[in-house]
């Protein structure tokens, strides 16, 4: 047996600690690692049991190798590719040991535990390897991790940290991110290689508990148009409209309240963006990722000399971009990006706001002071939240409204609803009229008709999708240019594809995807 999935499948067969009910198992594996992980019931205790692979009488020896590996790690991260320069070292240490693994799974049990002390995240790996993880939340000294889990949301694991580990292991985290944390500036936000975004705490200068931490991961694929409408986010209309739009260079706030999807969503519509477009991207840590080439992604700094967003927002009207995203507005950066938008450029961002209402409040109010008349500049607003259907936490469009403009009598600023969510029903409903969508077809002069079947295009170029179960990244993004280039190339591929279903259906087969699509982020 020498498939490391394998080897992660039978840490599944082992046998729950005593007095638990196992509820799911299921393994982990990722690159030349392996664990297992397993949901276990204690009464109305819920646990997130974490297996990693048992070495026992190799214990001795992994001390033995990770002692050895001391002395040659600072020349081992100097190097390009480190995971390959320490498995060399590995391969060395075991030779030079004369070490005869009787069982091959060994090596790779060993192996496992030099990259986790080494190159990756200790503990946590397994958490940082589970891709059904969003959040990871160490809250003190020899207190349970808890993470929150895609299908069990917030659940607490059998992973702690003593005084001592907790306090090396934040500073290890701080040193992976390329950041420093000390008694001295005990507070510290930052990115880890992977792109996850975490916040930290040293000792108990500012947390009574002790060091802290707080992992937001970071996905490897971003999410699409495709998975957002199969998660129930976003109807298939409602992301025809938002690709019109996006298309046409109307500017877009996405609000809602902490873990709402915000970002995820943002990023997601992004890729409407005809491919061609300069875009200029502004955020915190890195989180926005993009298929477009033509794109300047700019992070800010806080360490030497500082440079804010509001640095980068002004660095940016510089370079001329047609599209401009940022990550979050909160303080005088908006004032600029609004600038920005009435002097022609397309902007979208994120907002913590949980109405219409909200938004323009918190934009108008200190310690943003955007002036209403400049508020006129912006053209959708998305609002966002999470929401329960049953016991199961999702993710749901509100509503998208559109601002129509400052009302010349009562100076109050008015907005329309274009789309809302009927709980009951689950369902998101058009109920009303498109002030963006009219003034797109009177500068594409289309009649209303033409308008309507451009929107019924998209549709199906989205349903098509769904359907064929297309919800790679670059795959989405590659037919949604064609689509740009030329549309009736796509059209063809939808229209044979709905042949064959309607072929399928007149001869009983099922058609269509049969992959059970999982609720996301």
């Amino acid at each position: 047996m020498s498939n490391l999935k394998d080897y992660a499948k039978l840490l599944t067969e082992l046998p729950p600690p005593e007095g638990y009910e196992e509820i799911e198992s299921y393994p982990i594996y990722g690159g030349r690692v392996f664990s297992a992980i397993k949901i276990l019931q204690e009464g109305l205790d819920a646990l997130y049991y974490v297996i990693e692979p048992p070495l026992n009488e190799y214990e001795e020896v992994k001390n033995d190798i990770l002692r050895r590996l001391e002395f040659v790690l600072p020349s081992i991260h100097e190097k390009k590719d480190k995971e390959k320069a320490i498995v060399e070292t590995f391969d060395r240490i075991v030779e030079s040991l004369k070490l005869k693994l009787e069982d091959e799974y060994y090596y790779h049990a060993l192996l496992y535990y030099v990259l986790r002390e080494t190159l990756l995240y200790g503990p946590i790996t397994p958490l940082m390897n589970d891709r059904l993880i969003e959040d990871i939340s160490c809250n003190g000294y020899n207190k349970p991790l808890y993470i929150y889990h895609r299908n069990y949301q917030n659940i607490r694991t059998n992973i702690t940290f003593s005084e001592d580990e907790l306090d090396m292991f934040v500073i290890k985290l701080a040193q992976m991110s390329g950041k420093h944390i000390s008694i001295a500036e005990p507070l510290l936000d930052a990115s880890l290689p992977d792109g996850s975004r975490i916040q930290m705490t040293l000792a108990k200068e500012v947390t009574d508990h002790g060091s802290t931490f707080t992992i937001r991961k970071f996905r490897d694929e971003p999410v699409t148009p495709v998975d957002l409408i199969a998660w129930g986010t976003f109807s298939i209309e409602q992301m025809a409209y938002l690709w019109l739009c996006i298309e046409n260079k109307r500017s877009l706030i996405f609000a809602g309240g902490t873990a709402s999807g915000k970002t995820t969503s943002m990023n997601a519509v992004s890729i409407f963006i005809p491919r061609s477009s300069k875009i200029v991207t502004i955020e915190d840590t890195r989180e926005i990722m993009l298929p477009h080439e033509n794109w300047i992604p700019a992070v800010t700094r806080e360490t030497g000399k500082v440079v804010d967003m509001y640095d980068l927002l002004r660095a940016a009207l510089r370079q001329r971009p047609e599209y401009i995203i940022v990550g979050e507005v909160r303080g005088k950066e908006a004032l600029t990006l609004f600038q920005a938008m009435s002097t022609g450029h397309t902007t979208y961002s994120t907002l913590h706001a949980d109405s219409v209402n909200g938004v323009i409040h918190r934009l108008e109010n200190p310690p943003i002071n955007v002036p209403r008349a400049m508020i006129e500049a912006l053209d959708i607003v998305s609002i966002q939240a999470q929401v329960f259907m049953g016991k199961k936490r999702v993710r749901r469009n509100l509503e998208i409204a559109e601002i129509i403009g400052v009302d010349p009598h009562t100076k109050i600023m008015r907005t329309t609803t274009v789309f809302t969510w009927d709980s009951s029903k689950d369902e998101h409903v058009m109920v009303g009229s498109s002030k963006a969508l009219e003034e797109l077809r009177i500068m594409r002069n289309w009649s209303r008709k033409e308008l309507e079947q451009e929107l019924k295009r998209r549709e199906a170029v989205l349903k098509y999708m769904l359907d064929k179960n297309i919800r790679d990244f670059k795959e989405v993004a590659r037919i949604i240019q064609l689509y740009q280039v030329d549309p009736d190339k796509v059209m063809e591929l939808v229209e044979s594809w709905d042949d064959e279903k309607r072929a399928a259906k007149a001869g009983g087969k099922v058609s269509g995807n049969a992959e059970v699509l999982q609720e996301g982020p």
